[in-house]
């Protein structure tokens, strides 16, 4: 069985419609798509072809952990 790590992405509306996609834990990983569905279906893609060639080059795969801080907005 192979481990499971969750990726917060990042959709951003195009004027000309669609959305790219950001991954902050991977900067290196962007893509898009054409609706939201679409776009979230090449995140998965991109991020678990990045994660394969990381493994491939022999890198550690980064884990990271997520804290929210909640201010008061003045």
């Amino acid at each position: 069985m192979t481990d499971q790590h969750e990726y917060e992405v990042i959709l951003m509306p195009q004027a000309e419609g669609g959305f790219t996609v950001s991954v902050p834990d991977l900067p290196d990983v962007m893509t898009e798509g054409d609706t939201r569905e679409e776009a979230l279906a090449m995140a998965k893609d991109a991020i678990e072809g990045y994660l394969e060639a990381m493994r491939d080059q022999g890198w550690d795969v980064p884990v990271t952990v997520h804290e929210r801080v909640f201010v008061r907005a003045v």
